[in-house]
């Protein structure tokens, strides 16, 4: 290898490139290379357990059947936050934790990524509820200790209309605004593991693990399966982490062990319409029968979610239905002076939520805390949790395989490690304009790639450097430029063009298309990067146009299971991926 050549990719991995110079190496280390640390499963929980471990000294892989997030990872409330009705079922613990995390990526480890949201509380009973809600918001403000958004603030109808004149006046005596945060769950993840890649961690997605190893009455490594060539690898590893969330019992039983905890899947749906449908300064929480409905700013979009009820079908593809969108409308037009309909719905995602399965019959009552469970020497199983708490569940994950790590193991450090695009990010943004001036755009997008990229915006606005029409808008959506194509797949492990139209970018829940107007030219996008002839981009367009349609069926049907019929007959782009998939 010239010295060139290894100094390129040595500066790869610094920068925790996942492209497919990057792919193609990593194969070649699961082979041949022995780790402490096998992580299955590619949403936060494994990334952030790749990222735990790596930043630790120890020597880890992160294999991913699909992609970076492609499960509940990238169809959650988008929010980081405490969880207010948390309070109320006195899980003062899980509260407090949610809020310290909440603070820490506010603060030093994602600033770029996290952002305050503020919400409405509005009330509807006069003398108890202002001040009882009040206490339990003062609480919510001051658990998680240092506070980086604003306290609670009391306003009459009026101040509250003025602050969201789409509700009806009679929908309320009065509201009190909070802040919350929220972030691109998708982009967190995917960064997450791009973080661990920076820190030497071996990160594989389209790789799937079809079996186990065993030596004497442990498990000594997984096999692996690449799902884009049908290559397989046995790799050695000390341990293994199942992070595999709703496909947590399907692991279990793969590895011919006998499980700790079961989980039960939770199906929330949302859906998403333009900003001008509400007008509204800020988001807003309402009080349902079962739970609570949340309204919250997305860009030029409004997110209103979540329903909350089993599913027992497809886990790689949960289907929305229109029950869960006529639920939806409904509990949000009982506040709405101008009501949404079907044709004001721009996107609508379901995702699952892995629960660990009780006692109680219903989904919303079980519990969101996690669990870790060491199945066997050398196997160790983590479910349940919030995606806010992340980093603690895999913290602790890696803190229960100890025992089978060979010397001591040191303590988790990733409280102090900022995610890739944290470092400089203030700065930049006091820069935006000297940026925008540099190369020809407005602040405005130069503010929108700062909070999607932080300081990485360099390594996107230098594909313009070469290709100035990079720094043009992707066409049929002009939210996103095409360097953001060229960049997920040269830097961001996007392998297929649902990767980049779903979780690279929210173009499938923020235009009307869901991605099918554009999807030829983003594809074309990607060709370059990742070596495609005509047919694959014609099979790569096909095969997402006929996701969005199976969606859109899926979401005309009454019931669960014929939504997943509809929605199951799409094809898959990883083409040789086997089921059940884990």
């Amino acid at each position: 290898m010239s010295k060139s050549k290894d100094k390129t990719e040595t500066g790869n991995r610094l920068k925790g490139s996942l492209g497919p110079t990057e792919r193609a190496e990593n194969w070649k280390r699961l082979e041949h290379d022995e780790f402490d640390v096998v992580v299955i499963g590619g949403g936060v929980t494994g990334a952030g357990a790749a990222l735990d471990a790596a930043t630790r000294g120890l020597r880890v892989a992160l294999v991913e059947a699909r992609d970076l997030a492609a499960g509940t990872s990238s169809r959650s409330s988008k929010l980081f936050h405490g969880g207010l009705r948390y309070l109320e079922q006195l899980e003062f613990s899980l509260v407090r934790e949610a809020l310290r995390e909440r603070e820490l990526m506010l603060t030093r480890l994602a600033p770029h990524l996290v952002k305050p949201v503020p919400f409405l509380y509005p009330l509807t009973r006069r003398f108890w509820e202002r001040p009882y809600t009040a206490a339990g918001l003062l609480m919510y403000d001051t658990m998680g200790g240092a506070r980086s958004v604003p306290g609670q603030k009391h306003l009459s109808r009026a101040g509250a209309l003025r602050m969201v004149p789409a509700l009806k006046r009679n929908a309320m005596i009065g509201g009190i605004r909070y802040y919350d945060a929220q972030a691109d769950d998708a982009r967190h993840t995917m960064t997450v593991a791009r973080t661990a890649a920076r820190y030497g961690a071996v990160v594989m997605t389209s790789s799937q693990v079809t079996g186990f190893l065993r030596e004497a009455d442990r498990i000594a490594g997984v096999k692996v399966r690449d799902v884009e060539t049908a290559e397989e690898v046995e790799v050695r590893a000390h341990a293994v982490i199942n992070a595999t969330g709703v496909w947590t019992d399907e692991l279990q039983k793969l590895s011919g062990g006998r499980g700790r905890f079961r989980v039960r899947s939770s199906k929330g749906v949302h859906i998403v319409v333009p900003r001008d449908r509400i007008v509204a300064e800020t988001g807003m929480i309402l009080r349902t029968e079962k739970s609570v409905l949340f309204v919250i700013p997305w860009g030029n979009h409004w997110i209103i979610g979540t329903t909350d009820t089993d599913w027992h079908l497809d886990l790689a593809h949960p289907s929305a239905t229109k029950a869960d969108i006529d639920y939806l409308l409904e509990h949000v037009n009982s506040v709405l002076a101008t009501p949404l309909t079907h044709d004001d719905i721009e996107g609508v995602y379901a995702g699952l939520r892995p629960l660990l399965a009780g006692e109680s019959e219903e989904s919303s009552k079980l519990s969101r805390e996690h669990a870790v469970a060491r199945v066997a020497p050398g196997l160790v199983a983590i479910a349940g949790g919030k995606y806010t708490t992340y980093r603690v569940m895999a913290a602790d994950a890696v803190d229960a395989v100890s025992p089978d790590v060979p010397g001591r193991m040191a303590s988790s450090i990733t409280d102090q490690v900022p995610l890739i695009g944290a470092d400089g990010y203030h700065a930049l943004v006091n820069q935006a304009d000297q940026l925008a001036s540099a190369h020809g755009l407005h602040p405005y997008r130069i503010r929108h790639l700062l909070d999607r990229y932080g300081s990485e915006i360099h390594e996107v606005l230098a594909a313009g450097d070469e290709r100035p029409d990079l720094l043009k808008p992707v066409p049929a959506a002009p939210n996103y430029l095409q360097a953001e194509i060229v960049y997920a797949c040269s830097h961001e492990g996007a392998m297929h063009l649902e990767d980049v139209l779903t979780r690279r970018t929210r173009i499938s829940i923020e235009y009307p298309h869901r991605g099918v107007d554009c999807a030829d030219a983003v594809a074309r996008l990607m060709a370059v990067e990742l070596g495609w002839d005509e047919e694959t981009i014609a099979r790569e367009v096909a095969v997402y146009t006929q996701r969005v349609e199976a969606e859109r069926d899926s979401q005309t049907e009454p019931s669960d299971q014929a939504a997943d019929a509809k929605r199951s007959a799409a094809p898959e782009a990883r083409i040789s991926l086997l089921e059940p998939v884990v």
